[in-house]
């Protein structure tokens, strides 16, 4: 029998009761189940955290001795018990080391995604499908109006700026992708990194993902010539607000991250409304709850075929 309150929100975040352990908390709890490093989701400060090495490492790096107390690294698919809850992770293809959270707890299985996508990225794991009873889904984007464009053709947008570009992107994740991508194909734009960004590349290329071309940035390059891209964490972005000989842009799914409306870079790293659709057809679930996100939308299009709440 699936259960109602197998998850529920309390001051912490989202709480298994079950298992005693907190999916993604927002506070530092005894035991935390993260599904990736961003920090909405992986605060510091837990006392026992259950994760991937990729998110263990990058939580680390972040936040240094603060980071847990102790970390309990799993590989993918590998069984492990929090309380008489069964719990294993499968990639979620969000980021490196991104995972969904797959929990057993007599005879139902419960399968929360943490944030995913579907478009294909070299930076990070491929989503992985499970069926399971409940689909625990975020849906950031869902919403039938919203439908991410190939990433491929956005990022050939670049090949067509003639000056130097100012190109916003958080740091773990996007930044990677988009280096990626601009080697591959604006091979004409040199990208530069700023100092924050660079260390989690280096984490990248140890753990064997190769990101691209790119080189730290250096004030003086960007006077020579109009092919580079500087690629920046939202803070240093938000900066160079009034910054002038270079064109600012900022790589998000979201429109109103768009800082121009002629240079635009709709570039997500979560699932949009066909692809939450897809992904209820892999999982098969009997019900569906949403968080990080408007349900409603999913609601309205399952009624009377499958149950739909909203967590949060």
């Amino acid at each position: 029998m699936i259960l109602d309150d197998f998850l529920v929100f309390d001051d912490h975040g989202l709480y298994c009761r079950y298992g005693d352990f907190y999916l993604d908390p927002q506070q530092p709890v005894q035991h935390a189940v993260i599904s990736h490093a961003h920090a909405d989701h992986a605060v510091a400060g837990n006392r026992q955290v259950y994760c991937t090495p990729a998110t263990a490492r990058f939580m680390q790096l972040r936040y240094s001795k603060n980071a847990g107390g102790q970390f309990h690294l799993y590989k993918w698919h590998q069984s492990f018990t929090i309380g008489a809850v069964k719990i294993f992770f499968i990639p979620a293809g969000h980021i490196l080391g991104s995972a969904q959270v797959v929990m057993h707890y007599e005879g139902i299985t419960y399968l929360y995604t943490g944030d995913y996508k579907l478009q294909p990225d070299s930076t990070c794991e491929p989503i992985e499908w499970i069926k399971a009873d409940v689909l625990i889904t975020e849906s950031t984007f869902g919403n039938p109006a919203i439908k991410h464009p190939d990433p491929v053709e956005e990022i050939k947008k670049l090949k067509e700026i003639e000056s130097n570009i100012l190109l916003g992107a958080y740091g773990l994740g996007k930044a990677q992708r988009l280096i990626k991508l601009i080697s591959e194909y604006a091979p004409n734009k040199k990208v530069l990194v700023h100092h924050r960004i660079a260390p989690i590349n280096t984490i990248y290329e140890q753990l064997g993902y190769a990101v691209g071309n790119y080189q730290m940035y250096n004030r003086k390059l960007m006077k020579t010539q109009d092919e580079y891209v500087y690629l920046v964490p939202p803070f240093t972005f938000d900066s160079y607000l009034r910054a002038t000989g270079v064109k600012r842009i900022f790589a998000s799914g979201w429109k109103n991250l768009q800082v121009n409306q002629q240079d635009t870079l709709f570039i997500s790293d979560h699932a949009d409304w066909d692809n939450i659709l897809y992904t209820v057809e892999q999982v098969s679930p009997k019900q569906i709850w949403t968080l990080h996100g408007d349900g409603s939308h999913l609601k309205s299009y399952f009624d009377n075929q499958l149950t739909v709440k909203a967590l949060n």
